[in-house]
C-alpha cells in the first residue's frame, strides 16, 4: 500500500542552518523503503505554535497519511513537540510511542525521559520520534512493520490511503 508522508524536523539549530537534519534524512529513506510514495519535509524551530501550525496544515490541507516528527520530545524547556502534537490530534494512538519506549528501554534507561506522543488528526497518523539519528533508526524498526496496516485501517474504505 502506497502512502504519503511528511517529516517535521523540530530543531532550533537545523532551522538556523547550524546542523544537518540527519534524523530527517534517515527517516525519509526508511519511509520510502516502507512504501511511502512521497515524502514532504518541513523544518521548524522548537516553538510550540510553529510546530502545531505545521502539523495542522499538513494533516488538514496536505493530504498526508502519516506525519512523523523528529526532535523536541525530551525534558528541556524547549522540548515542546508533544504539547504541539496534543493540540492538533483528535484522538491519541499511544501504542506507537509505548512500543518505541519499551524497545528503547532495552537499549538505554534514558528512553524513559521521552515524552513523545502519537495520535490521529482527521485521517492522518502523527508519531513523535526522538531527535537523534540512532534513536530514529531504532524507533522506526519498532513501528515500521505495522505502519501499512495502521494506515490502511485509518484510511478505511473511503480514506485517503484507499483512494491512492
Amino acid at each position: 500500500m502506497a502512502f504519503t508522508v511528511a517529516i517535521v524536523t523540530v530543531s532550533d539549530k537545523a532551522h538556523r542552518g547550524e546542523r544537518q537534519d540527519k534524523s530527517g534524512d534517515l527517516l525519509e529513506q526508511a519511509l520510502l523503503g516502507a512504501g511511502a510514495e512521497s515524502v514532504n519535509r518541513v523544518l521548524v524551530p522548537d516553538e510550540q505554535t510553529l510546530i502545531a501550525d505545521a502539523l495542522r496544515r499538513l494533516s488538514r490541507e496536505g493530504r498526508v497519511d502519516l506525519i512523523v516528527t523528529t526532535g523536541g520530545t525530551g525534558m528541556s524547556s524547549r522540548d515542546v513537540t508533544p504539547e504541539a502534537t496534543l493540540e492538533v490530534i483528535d484522538r491519541e494512538a499511544p501504542g506507537f510511542v509505548e512500543a518505541i519506549r519499551a524497545a528503547s528501554m532495552q537499549v538505554t534507561p534514558r528512553a524513559m525521559l521521552s515524552r513523545a506522543v502519537s495520535g490521529i488528526a482527521g485521517t492522518t497518523l502523527i508519531v513523535n520520534f526522538p531527535g537523534s539519528p540512532k534513536a530514529c533508526e531504532e524507533s522506526f524498526a519498532v513501528i515500521g512493520p505495522v505502519l501499512g496496516h495502521a494506515l490502511e485501517i485509518l484510511g478505511g474504505a473511503g480514506g485517503e490511503c484507499a483512494r491512492r
